[in-house]
């Protein structure tokens, strides 16, 4: 019960301004509408990209003044949580922008057969085509987006004076990402592959396909247990919002890592062990499904754990107390 009061209860000191997880979709959405504008010939649906981020910008300032009007914890959360959901909408936007640019994928591919010797993405579930192994890997894929929000749960149930702090971590981050996404037009094996055909890629053969993802989105079906439930939820999530673009970095390895890093310095140790495992399975999934080459995964827990070094410390701790 005292956990509901608290919840609603009305602050002394509310926070007046936007927060800072607002200020960096601001300033994305400013950066991202000033790229639009200098490519609006080029661009597919260049109005409806700018009217979709006029909508971002009002939803971020209605949910600003309903917690204006009523200063608690619940309002605070429901900011949080709308920018949360945006990203779903941020997503499938980056392949609006990059698919101007000529694609990349071939020399991704031949610096992953140069590393390996092979590609990983073509290989993994062939070696090991097991039907519980494909259903742990579609679970820790599926766990993404729940670890992302029990994550921001924790902070703000058990860790209130840093939950703000946590949630500019996590968005700030995805934002990052999304700017490199704009700009670096990767698609992943699951498309490249798809486009020039499995068997040029398993001879070590990597064309350039130019432009041809700015008019194709046909990707090859997930490798695995077909009739599996997390491999439903894996296709249903792919069939629902996916598109060629965002392979490298890995996000999906990058933000795993950062909430896992957030659990560890949250002190929650059972937590952080209990979704391990889930952890694990994430990364490796990103391969497994051919949603990424490997150096996309390993390029991802290196970038995660830098922005989380660097975006941890970007708001220090005293001033997220001051505001409270």
């Amino acid at each position: 019960m005292k956990t509901i009061i608290d919840i609603f209860r009305i602050e002394r000191s509310p926070r007046r301004g936007l927060l800072a997880m607002e200020w960096v979709v601001m300033g994305y959405t400013v950066l991202t509408l000033l790229i639009i504008l200098f490519t609006y010939t080029k661009l597919a649906n260049p109005d409806s990209m700018i009217w979709g981020r006029a909508r971002a910008v009002a939803m971020t300032l209605a949910l600003w003044i309903v917690y204006r009007i009523v200063p608690c914890r619940a309002t605070l959360l429901i900011r949080a949580m709308g920018q949360v959901a945006l990203l779903a909408w941020w997503y499938p936007d980056t392949y609006e922008i990059n698919r101007v640019l000529p694609n990349l994928d071939h020399v991704f591919a031949t610096w992953e057969q140069a590393l390996f010797g092979f590609q990983p993405a073509l290989t993994f579930a062939r070696t090991v085509p097991s039907v519980v192994v494909s259903e742990l890997m579609s679970l820790g894929y599926a766990a993404y987006y729940p670890m992302i929000v029990l994550v921001l749960m924790v902070y703000f149930f058990a860790r209130y004076q840093e939950f703000t702090r946590c949630a500019f971590v996590i968005i700030a981050a995805f934002m990052v990402y999304y700017v490199v996404f704009d700009l670096l037009p990767v698609v992943g094996p699951t498309y490249y592959y798809k486009a020039v055909g499995v068997g040029p890629i398993a001879a070590g053969v990597f064309p350039s396909v130019g432009h041809y993802f700015s008019t194709h989105t046909a990707c090859l079906t997930t490798p695995g247990y077909a009739d599996g439930f997390f491999y439903h939820l894996v296709e249903n999530a792919k069939a629902a919002g996916e598109r060629p673009t965002a392979a490298f970095p890995s996000s999906h390895v990058g933000v795993s890592t950062i909430c896992m890093l957030l659990l560890w310095h949250a002190r929650r140790r059972t937590l952080f062990y209990t979704l391990l495992p889930i952890y694990i399975l994430l990364c490796l999934a990103t391969v497994y499904i051919q949603a990424h080459y490997a150096i996309d995964a390993i390029a991802g827990f290196i970038t995660g754990a830098v922005l989380y070094a660097v975006l941890m410390y970007a708001i220090p701790l005293s001033a997220e107390r001051r505001r409270r």
